[in-house]
């Protein structure tokens, strides 16, 4: 049977029993990624009135009514007039962007969306940041409150832009009286994300820094979409974590990998991590580690006593992150061609790491003459 005409779909969407008393919701980076799967699962949704979709470029979801255009545009206002709520994931968390340029982008759009949602008279703004927020320590507790400190630093990917975010977050309700805004923090994410995090698993042996001790949370974007789609319809409020139940010991997710560790000492790892960062022979700074060190798993409290629940496992999502990840091969988190890749198979990590070592040495002897 052939699909229904767009705009079919579109009117049967938004004329659903009960649907004129939901909210019209924008959604910010509504053509890919989360952006996406959440513009079309509040399309679907018979508590949605009307998904009004916000992007550079347009998406695949016909049902909504898209808008072209940077978020950091003063012009978005308008385009929000007439929302209810605004749900901003129009950020930029490539670990190929250049830092500058990613830190203007995320802070200038999560600036212009909050005050632009306020000039239109919007009541509600979701923001969507990390669990990284509260920072990979090994006196964290086991698992994290919501109200726990944000003791990140801004020495790991993107983390600095979260935490100005946040920032923002709990500034606009007083810049801006009657606006609410939510925040969610998900764990790990998995599901077409490619993070310094995600790559960890691609490497040919899992790094581990002696005396650490590691706890693995992950979330699947479709529990972060549910999670999203609950402080939409303003089901729970406030900070929100979001993740599966409990968390995985490194040594379950070697047995559930199937891939070795390599140890090595905190001041080598440490050491060599910031030095191939600082020569651009990798792209996750030596703050990246320290989520691969320490605890940062979140309880998800909020959202449990609003009824929500995790439809993923660790297991499950484990499993699904080493079925994307088959087949690349990284080291401290670059990325390897091919012929690199075969190389790194037969020699090990550590050889790669040596060699990567070499290839430091080499730079500098480079810059010296």
């Amino acid at each position: 049977m052939s699909s229904p005409d767009p705009q079919v779909r579109a009117a049967r969407n938004h004329s659903t029993p009960g649907s004129a008393r939901g909210p019209v919701v924008a959604v910010t980076g509504a053509a890919t990624g989360v952006g996406a799967l959440l513009t079309e699962r509040l399309a679907a949704s018979e508590e949605v009135r009307q998904v009004v979709a916000i992007d550079e470029r347009r998406g695949e979801c016909d049902a909504a009514q898209w808008h072209i255009l940077d978020v950091r545009d003063p012009a978005i206002a308008e385009k929000l007039r007439g929302a209810d709520v605004v749900v901003h994931l129009a950020l930029d968390l490539d670990l190929g962007s250049e830092a500058a340029a990613r830190t203007a982008y995320n802070v200038r759009g999560t600036q212009t969306v909050l005050t632009a949602a306020a000039a239109a008279g919007v009541h509600r703004v979701v923001l969507c940041t990390s669990a990284m927020v509260y920072g990979a320590l090994e006196d964290n507790e086991l698992p994290l409150s919501e109200d726990a400190e944000l003791r990140a630093t801004a020495e790991a990917t993107g983390v600095g832009d979260l935490l100005e975010i946040e920032r923002l977050a709990r500034r606009a309700p007083r810049a801006h009286p009657g606006l609410n805004v939510t925040v969610v923090r998900p764990a790990v994410l998995v599901g077409g994300t490619d993070t310094a995090l995600t790559r960890y698993f691609e490497s040919p042996r899992l790094l581990v820094v002696a005396g650490s001790r590691p706890a693995w949370q992950f979330c699947h974007v479709e529990d972060l979409c549910s999670a999203l789609e609950y402080a939409v319809l303003e089901k729970v409020d406030g900070e929100l974590a979001v993740g599966c139940d409990g968390w995985l010991e490194q040594e379950e997710v070697e047995e559930l990998s199937g891939i070795r560790r390599m140890e090595l000492p905190s001041a080598v790892a440490l050491g060599a991590a910031a030095r191939l960062h600082r020569i651009g022979l990798t792209p996750s700074p030596a703050g990246d580690l320290a989520y691969t060190m320490y605890p940062w798993v979140v309880s998800g409290s909020r959202l449990h006593d609003a009824g929500w629940r995790a439809q993923w496992t660790n297991e499950e999502v484990l499993a699904e992150l080493l079925e994307e990840v088959a087949g690349r091969h990284t080291v401290v988190g670059r990325r390897l061609g091919r012929k690199d890749a075969t190389a790194a198979g037969a020699a090990g990590a550590t050889v790669a790491l040596l060699g990567a070592a070499a290839v430091v040495r080499r730079a500098r002897k480079a810059r010296r003459r």
